[in-house]
């Protein structure tokens, strides 16, 4: 059953029965070429009554043997081979299985079991699977999926929270990759809706709306009229009657008492391959938070170089466990760094800095305050960042992190410490997939002798000014043959890789939930 395809009346929503020519409209519908399985069906019905002398488990590829029903003489004429004609290509289609959703769990964690199906054997073994919503911590997750020795695929598990989000409908993008020799050879899509309900839904409302977006088959009798449905085999089926209207039911089952219950909250999603650009090359490492190690820094050098790539980045207090901030601050004195004692007149949230459009901004989300230039803005007032603007957390007490705005560029913000921790880091800020234009760069000279870097196809970039020459960064690139790089510098996948951050609330910035050194 499927609606009218025709093409002069687009908004027609009547139901097409199998076999008919037109719809309840009188509108004539194209006629579509049969599928395999009405081949099949009419192959098994023309051979029903299978010959005795057919050679039996015959492949589908030899050839067809015709022999009379009656016992031929001995000088007739030999038995005649047919090859059989080629069978018609069919495109595989690629789906994905989405099973494990429970909205009755409003406000708790969730888990979202995903299965491969239908995909092509000449796939790489191995596919990136990667998601955005915003019901995904940070926003976006990726996984792998893995080919067993059996020649299926091995299921994905997402975990994601519904607490503190508002009941409704949520889009979740899926994108799967397939890579060869570290560039993205093809790429599937799909795009699929998740209900978060009100605390107080009862469960027959929450799979009424289920049912109301997946289902199939809907059968609604009115005023006194009978409705019926029979062999609704595979059919999320939704049968409504009002006004003393009898709906019936028959799923062909046999005699006796039929249990109806709610269906299964699982369904299947197809996956549609897309074009990829000519020029489009996978990054080696993706990663949307990392640092530049340098193992012997000389004067005036830092540490640790962290980047960051994401449309808003917050500041906020360094934790082991649980961070809820991306760039995570704590207080240096002249003994090192202490993350205990003035560390904790740090809020976890502490400042946004974010793109605008003038430029960037920081907003203050804190309860300690934060001073520009000696001033509060007020909580909630974004304020346009400035070249060498001072920034200090907290308002309340002075010197616990104070940084520097050093660059201002078309992609990102640089920020130094000038506290007693200027020598162990600064940070980049940068916007995720874009290019630099370093004619457009405003930079201090603390800043202006760093490297420029950007982020581009899920992972960070080397730019050479001189020559154009763009390098992905990744734990095996050479970073001293770059320019801009000294020695002794090596490049993390995590942002801290010195320390050991437990992140038991979905995916970090890393997409994982333990980051270790």
């Amino acid at each position: 059953m499927k609606k009218c395809s025709n093409p002069e009346h687009p908004h027609c929503t009547f139901w097409v029965l199998p076999g008919e020519n037109v719809c309840a409209a009188n509108h004539p519908q194209a006629t579509i070429a049969p599928s395999s399985y009405d081949l099949l069906t009419a192959l098994r019905s023309a051979r029903s009554e299978p010959s005795a002398t057919a050679l039996p488990h015959a492949p589908a590829h030899d050839a067809v043997i015709q022999v009379a029903s009656s016992p031929a003489p001995a000088a007739a004429a030999p038995r005649v081979l047919t090859p059989a004609a080629p069978a018609a290509y069919q495109p595989v289609q690629a789906h994905l299985h989405i099973s494990g959703f429970d909205p009755r769990a409003a406000g708790g964690r969730q888990t979202l079991k995903m299965e491969l199906r239908g995909m092509s054997a000449n796939c790489a073994p191995q596919l990136t699977l990667r998601l955005r919503s915003d019901l995904i911590p940070r926003g976006h997750v990726q996984h792998d999926f893995v080919r067993t020795t059996r020649g299926d695929w091995r299921p994905v598990f997402v975990e994601f929270s519904s607490r503190n989000k508002e009941h409704g409908q949520y889009q979740i993008d899926v994108e799967v990759h397939s890579h060869v020799d570290g560039a993205v050879a093809q790429k599937w899509v799909c795009t699929f809706v998740i209900l978060v309900p009100r605390r107080d839904a009862t469960l027959t409302e929450i799979h009424q709306i289920f049912l109301s977006t997946h289902k199939n088959v809907r059968v609604m009798a009115d005023d006194a009229s009978i409705a019926r449905v029979t062999g609704g085999d595979g059919c999320n089926l939704d049968v409504t009657a009002r006004n003393a209207g009898i709906a019936h039911v028959d799923l062909s089952a046999p005699q006796g008492k039929i249990d109806m219950g709610f269906t299964t909250i699982a369904w299947d999603e197809e996956l549609i391959e897309v074009d990829l650009p000519a020029a489009s090359h996978c990054h080696p490492h993706p990663s949307q938070a990392a640092c530049l190690v340098n193992a012997a820094p000389e004067a005036g050098e830092q540490r640790q170089i962290r980047l960051f790539a994401l449309e808003e980045c917050m500041l906020g207090r360094f934790e082991l466990v649980d961070p809820e901030a991306d760039v995570l601050l704590s207080h240096f004195s002249p003994d090192g760094q202490d993350n205990n004692g003035l560390t904790r007149r740090l809020s976890g949230r502490h400042a946004i800095i974010r793109r605008s459009q003038q430029g960037f901004e920081i907003e203050d989300v804190s309860r300690y305050g934060v001073l520009l230039d000696g001033v509060w803005p007020g909580k909630h007032k974004p304020v346009a960042l400035r070249l060498g603007m001072r920034i200090e957390l907290s308002a309340s007490i002075k010197g616990i992190v104070v940084l520097s705005v050093t660059a201002l560029l078309a992609h990102g913000v640089i920020l130094h410490r000038i506290d007693h921790g200027a020598r162990a880091e600064c940070f980049y800020l940068l916007l995720p997939d874009t290019q630099p234009a370093p004619a457009s760069h405003l930079a201090t000279p603390q800043a202006s002798c760093l490297p420029v870097l950007f982020h581009r196809n899920g992972g960070f970039w080397h730019l050479d000014k001189a020559s154009g020459k763009e390098t992905a960064l990744a734990p095996a690139t050479a970073l001293d043959k770059l320019s801009g790089f000294a020695r002794h510098n090596r490049f993390a996948s995590e942002p801290y890789p010195e320390c050991w951050i437990i992140r038991t609330e979905g995916a970090a910035l890393c997409d994982s939930t333990m980051q270790t050194a």
